[in-house]
């Protein structure tokens, strides 16, 4: 197991790096310019000229990209064109939102998505199974901000249950943050739950044809300890790899749901950054989510070898 999660570090490293070079070229061919923008529109070009210099953006691609990848290297992601505060402050003051929201809806869509699978695939055809078809079609055909925003209208301005928008940390106090995190993170976790509890009820039927649990049923073990103790941990694997890949899902998703209700994250960050050409910090911001993404990955091949004992790598 050492080994093997050794390996899967060192297999992620290139892949950062790549992810890296990708990220600055993308931005390097992106139109528009940070320093017209930062000069404003009654500059001058040699105004622009100077404000560019000082940005160190008439420098040749590769010796930015170099010194970008020297930075990194020593855990210093640049500073904001705009406002010459350092990235990796400015994203550590909006992770608290984004993870609680992401954290959030992860724990829903789980608590939520494989019980109901778990449940449909237990009776195929039934009420449940029935259930979950149309709730698998809702959930694929409403956008997130769609739904967020139809929440926000029913929950929050009419029966006025929950708040609209703003986030409330956890610092004061555990109920007020549950509040302000339940509406984005149910918006958010709609079609990570449909996609969760699908394909739960697909694995679940597979393994529910197996001998062994025809075995157990003529053993006289009862059906829940049947399909909770054999089925489901049998029928996990798959479960697991669409838990693992809809976090980037649920991070691209954040970016949405954290403008629509006014939470002060990562994402509304990056759609600041985005709106003035703020480079540093989209860089910073995409480069840091990919690294979690490796990770989740690297995380979910770890634990295919503690569900299942049969696989090695």
């Amino acid at each position: 197991m050492l080994s093997y999660t050794l390996r899967r570090i060192l297999m992620a490293i290139p892949v950062v790096g790549v992810v890296a070079v990708v990220i600055f070229s993308l931005l390097y061919f992106t139109p528009g310019d940070p320093a017209l923008v930062l000069a404003g529109e009654q500059a001058t070009p040699a105004e622009v000229e100077q404000v560019r210099a000082s940005l160190g953006l008439d420098k040749p691609p590769y010796i930015r990209f170099v010194g970008w990848v020297g930075n990194i290297l020593q855990g210093d992601l640049g500073s904001s064109i705009f406002t010459r505060q350092p990235v990796t402050y400015m994203i550590g003051q909006r992770l608290e939102p984004t993870l609680s929201l992401v954290v959030f809806a992860v724990l829903l869509s789980i608590a939520c998505g494989i019980p109901f699978g778990v449940a449909a695939a237990s009776r195929p055809g039934g009420v449940a199974d029935r259930a979950l078809t149309a709730v698998t079609v809702v959930g694929f055909s409403i956008p997130v901000f769609v739904a967020g925003y139809a929440l926000a209208f029913v929950f929050a301005s009419k029966l006025h249950w929950l708040p609209v928008q703003g986030f409330r940390p956890m610092s004061d106090g555990i109920l007020p943050f549950l509040r302000s995190l339940t509406l984005p993170a149910i918006s958010l976790s709609i079609i990570y739950t449909a996609i969760i509890a699908a394909v739960t009820r697909t694995s679940m039927l597979e393994v529910l044809n197996q001998d062994y649990i025809r075995t157990a049923t003529a053993k006289g073990l009862g059906p829940t300890y049947i399909l909770f103790r054999h089925a489901l941990k049998n029928a996990s694997i798959p479960v697991i790899t669409v838990i693992g890949s809809g976090i980037a899902t649920l991070i691209g998703g954040a970016v949405i749901i954290e403008n629509v209700f006014a939470l002060p994250g990562v994402g509304r960050l990056t759609v600041d950054a985005i709106s003035h050409r703020d480079y540093p910090v989209i860089q910073g911001v995409v480069l840091l989510s990919s690294a979690a993404y490796v990770m989740v990955n690297l995380a979910v091949d770890l634990a295919y070898t503690v569900l299942d004992p049969r696989i090695r790598y």
